[in-house]
């Protein structure tokens, strides 16, 4: 369903941001940058922004999807699956709100160093 791989230094986005190729129902293939991966009630949910052929995201929609590894075998690739119930999907956007503003927050501290 994924597969991780680096993004080239020209796609907009640095050498170490990782991606994931994922492939939709219609079987189209979308490559994603990996935002972030939140815990949010003890489950773990992957956060990914979808990006053009230029490696460059259009509208900064971001795709959340309930992620899981296996403890067992870390060569494992990862599984993602679809949030169809709407109150948790609003509990992971919420999170995810706060997370940004957790990163902006940083960000504005880092620059007064």
């Amino acid at each position: 369903m994924c597969k991780n791989k680096h993004q080239s230094e020209n796609s907009g986005f640095d050498a170490e941001e990782m991606t994931v190729e994922l492939e939709l129902e219609d079987g189209a293939s979308v490559t994603c940058a990996i935002v972030t991966i939140l815990t949010v009630s003890e489950k773990d949910y992957i956060v990914l922004l979808p990006l053009n052929e230029q490696g460059e995201n259009e509208d900064g929609e971001v795709w959340f999807y309930r992620y899981h590894e296996n403890p067992d075998d870390p060569n494992e690739e990862p599984v993602l699956d679809y949030i169809e119930d709407d109150e948790e999907y609003e509990t992971v956007a919420d999170a995810f709100d706060e997370y940004l503003d957790s990163s902006e927050f940083d960000e504005l501290v880092g620059q007064d160093d």
